[in-house]
């Protein structure tokens, strides 16, 4: 064949292959567009809303009067109101993640053996996902009424005092706490129960021959098997503690005095009751700093714990 011939016959082979090249690009284009414009319009133009109105004061129609810089996060740093709220956050992560994780994780383990009957304790104790926060907030409301509340009935019948759960500052958080555990409870059985099904049997029968009992063999052998659950568990239980929002507001509006306003419930007041959009944006944007960081330094220490199959 001659040259010219031969080198036509590549050109036009490379030509062909980048045809076909951008008309796959086009066709995948067109089956992401559905999901990019959602992403568009309820993530990235939120977030590029927010970097604005956090540089702005608005007026109590919310309308943006003026352009501020930084001053917003200037003056929010430098609240004393703020790191109040955020100390709050943090306990109120403390008191529920790992409470929430272990107790999870004992339902799990309980009803992980063959006895009969455990199909029922596993449908029990998955129950509340399928509970709204709202739902689950009025159950608790009920609950916790001072008179006619059935955890004060149960108290009174061994002769203890009732506790006013979510009227007093020292209780009003541990009883938000209490509410978020049972909440939490049935996303992470379902989760750490799937983690405990993908231990294989063998390792079990492994175990036992060697003379190891049930609960050496769960802290020693099983626990390090279902690390990349359990850290899975711990990113989203944080993350999701940080923007808890709907118990505190049907429950106790951030009071009594300020004992369970999360940052959440701080931005939820200044920007939807006060109009203050732009200290509210400041606040979210300064939020997702703090779990962004977290997020990493979790990533970065924790997950040379995790044993990976």
């Amino acid at each position: 064949m001659p040259q010219s011939a031969l080198s036509r016959t590549k050109n036009e082979s490379a030509l062909s292959k980048k045809r076909r090249n951008i008309g796959e690009n086009v066709l995948a284009l067109l089956f992401l567009a559905p999901s990019l414009f959602l992403f568009i319009v309820f993530l990235f133009y939120p977030m590029l809303k927010s970097i604005y109105l956090s540089m702005t004061l608005t007026d109590p129609r919310g309308r943006v009067v003026e352009f501020v810089g930084l001053d917003n996060f200037i003056d929010l740093l430098s609240s004393d109101k703020f790191y109040s709220n955020l100390s709050v956050s943090l306990l109120f992560i403390l008191l529920t993640v790992p409470t929430s994780i272990i107790w999870s994780l004992l339902l799990a383990a309980f009803t992980h053996n063959k006895l009969r009957g455990m199909k029922i304790f596993q449908f029990i104790f998955s129950l509340p996902i399928v509970i709204s926060v709202g739902t689950g907030s009025i159950i608790w409301l009920l609950l916790f009424h001072p008179t006619a509340g059935m955890l004060n009935y149960f108290l009174s019948l061994v002769n203890i005092s009732a506790i006013p759960w979510l009227t007093d500052p020292a209780w009003a958080l541990i009883s938000i706490s209490l509410m978020t555990i049972w909440m939490n409870m049935g996303f992470l059985f379902i989760v750490l129960s799937s983690g405990l099904q993908g231990v294989p049997d063998e390792i079990y029968e492994s175990a036992k021959i060697d003379g190891s009992g049930p609960i050496r063999t769960f802290v020693q052998i099983v626990l390090p098997l279902l690390t990349p659950t359990l850290f899975f568990a711990l990113i989203v239980s944080v993350i999701n503690a940080f923007q808890t929002f709907g118990q505190i507001h049907i429950l106790t509006k951030g009071g009594p005095i300020d004992s369970t306003n999360v940052i959440v419930y701080s931005i939820y007041q200044d920007a939807f009751i006060n109009f203050r959009f732009g200290t509210g944006s400041a606040q979210a944007l300064v939020l997702f700093v703090i779990i962004l960081t977290l997020t990493v330094i979790q990533f970065k220490v924790l997950e040379k714990k995790v044993h990976y199959q």
